[in-house]
């Protein structure tokens, strides 16, 4: 303490003490606005400061630290609080690769880092942040750049970019205000990382990651914005690890706090995100019945899918097969009609006209359900056949999402797509339909168009030095995530062709049996003379709930009738005669 203040840095005595509560007070006031701000308060950032060497001690030998040129970078920061941050960002820059300014490099960085986060910049703006905080936790700006990594997550379309980062320094004394969104998105890194060791059969690492989202969802108290997201993520662990009661527990306790009306909503993107999630709460409700065979169940919690909505269409597809089990032939083919209309035609959904085969086969419709087979053999033969030929090829990574991209664009861009154009774009819908992959290709967007914003910038910025680092540095980011990218694709794909050769499979088998059921009806009929009868005519039920209205079918599709569909057969077995439930599956 004597030797601090003999140095004229003086830190204690009732004026530090002063200073020190007054940015006590400002930090809680901060932390309590959290929830409305898209970045820091400018005065919480830390501000330069020269630290003037005291004149020597006569009796030391070594010579006094020389002072460093702070002019360039004064200047800079003059820039930046003017509001040009484009000019101030290429100043930075200067300074950050003039020799001999390491001392003040870290801060060009961190001020360099802001200026982009300014101009729209965000991956670029996180690799500058990314160089501060590798200095490590020595330096003035590690906490200040830890929180804007928050902000940059809040600002991209895939958070997961900032994950990686975040989880590096999963160690550190994030500030109060951020723990909790810092637990979050630790815990959701660690279930993704968990999923990825599963499918590579890493069970005793999966084990860990899982252990950490525990560990880390646990630090999320229950009136904290996060923890909805966080019960959602306990809730998925506790599935993974077979844990049914717990899972529904956790999941209707996600359905509890995003109903409740006290709940803050600062955005209507959070409004909107918490609607998705309590949505795919009631999915995980209703899958863990139907897995338990407790159908009506399962169709309850269908029901509570808001309709139009995100999980709409799988929904009513999974609801097809749960009315199918008990018996309510009439509602799931309703389903199914509102899947089959020309609205959704390019979504992906082979098993449905499977599962309608089965219907027709169980209510003695031979000819029906043989044709429904032949058209399942027309849509999805050619699917599965161009799969063969794009995964067998064995493509690098990136080739694969490439291939796909490129069908995307050349829709995009309203050119004629030929027969091969329009099956590689079912494949392509169908590989997005993984929300991972799907979220990493809105990131290789972001970033084109990152890129691309610099030739809009001024003659200053877009011809400077900075401006061809930035271009490298996207362009390698790019690379990493079309890569990761083109391994998720291949992946699913990979996976769908398998489905899609055990549903052909199960088409040939139903055509088999209803072939062979077919004959001997037939066989019985002719030995009794023509008398015998196939099916009859079912009783028609005209019924609907009051707060419905009977409306017939005349074939048109209309936007407001999707999903309240009941296809009524008019002629059935005369006797209900049921195929095994593996070939029905």
């Amino acid at each position: 303490q004597a030797q601090i203040n003999f140095q004229g840095l003086d830190i204690g005595g009732k004026k530090a003490k002063k200073q020190a509560a007054k940015k006590s007070g400002s930090q809680e006031k901060g932390a309590a606005n959290t929830q409305e701000k898209d970045e820091p308060d400018e005065e919480s950032t830390p501000a330069p400061a020269v630290l003037v060497p005291a004149k020597p001690v006569a009796t030391s030998k070594i010579p006094p630290p020389k002072p460093v040129d702070r002019t360039k970078i004064t200047a800079a920061l003059g820039l930046y609080k003017a509001g040009n941050f484009e000019q101030a960002a290429v100043a930075f820059y200067d300074v950050s690769v003039t020799p001999g300014v390491e001392a003040i490099q870290v801060e060009a960085h961190y001020w360099l880092a802001k200026c982009l986060y300014k101009t729209g910049m965000f991956h670029s703006s996180l690799s500058y942040f990314s160089k501060v905080l590798a200095k490590g936790a020595g330096t003035r700006f590690f906490e200040s750049s830890l929180e804007w990594l928050f902000f940059i997550a809040r600002k991209t379309v895939n958070e997961s970019v900032v994950l990686d980062v975040i989880a590096t320094y999963s160690n550190a004394e994030f500030p109060e205000r951020f723990k909790t969104e810092f637990h979050y998105l630790l815990a959701r890194y660690n279930f993704v990382r968990g999923i990825a060791l599963d499918a590579n059969e890493r069970g005793e690492d999966a084990n860990q990651a899982f252990a950490a989202v525990f560990s880390n969802t646990k630090q999320i108290p229950e009136k904290d914005r996060f923890y909805p997201q966080a019960k959602y993520l306990e809730g998925m662990t506790f599935t993974r690890n077979g844990q049914d009661e717990s899972a529904m527990a956790a999941m209707k306790e996600v359905i509890r706090t995003t109903r409740r009306s006290d709940y803050e909503v600062s955005t209507s993107k959070v409004a909107k995100n918490l609607q998705a999630l309590r949505e795919l709460a009631f999915m995980q409700l209703a899958r863990i019945h139907y897995g338990a065979r407790q159908n009506r169940n399962a169709i309850f919690y269908y029901r509570k899918v808001e309709r139009g909505g995100s999980q709409w269409l799988e929904a009513l597809f999974e609801a097809a097969w749960a009315h199918y089990r008990i018996g309510e032939y009439e509602r799931a083919l309703g389903n199914l009609v509102t899947l089959s209309s020309p609205i959704f035609q390019d979504e992906y959904y082979p098993e449905a006209l499977i599962l309608k085969a089965v219907i027709y086969y169980e209510n003695c419709r031979y000819p029906e359900a043989l044709a429904i087979v032949d058209d399942f053999e027309a849509q999805y033969g050619p699917v599965q056949t161009e799969l063969q030929v794009l995964v067998g090829k064995k493509l690098p990574a990136a080739q694969y999402f490439a291939v796909l991209d490129e069908v995307q664009k050349k829709r995009a861009a309203g050119r004629v797509m030929t027969a091969k154009d329009r099956t590689l774009e079912r494949i392509l819908n169908l590989a997005l339909s993984d929300k991972d992959l799907k979220k990493t290709v809105e990131s290789i967007s972001e970033l084109e168009r990152e890129v691309d914003s610099i030739s809009s910038k001024s003659d200053s910025f877009k011809y400077s030095a900075l401006a061809k680092s930035l271009l490298d540095t996207l362009k390698l980011q790019r690379t990493d995530l079309v890569n990761r990218a083109g391994a998720i694709a291949q992946a699913k794909l990979d996976f769908e062709l398998a489905q899609l050769r055990t549903m052909r499979a199960n088409g040939l088998r139903i055509k088999f049996d209803t072939v062979s059921t077919e004959k001997k009806f037939l066989q019985e009929k002719l030995a009794s003379g023509g008398d015998q009868a196939t099916v009859k005519d079912y009783t028609l039920k005209y019924a609907v709930p009051d707060d419905y209205l009977y409306w017939s079918f005349d074939g048109e599709f209309w936007r407001d009738e999707l999903g309240t569909y009941q296809y009524t057969l008019t002629k059935g077995c005369i006797e209900l005669k049921k195929i095994p439930t593996a070939q029905a599956n």
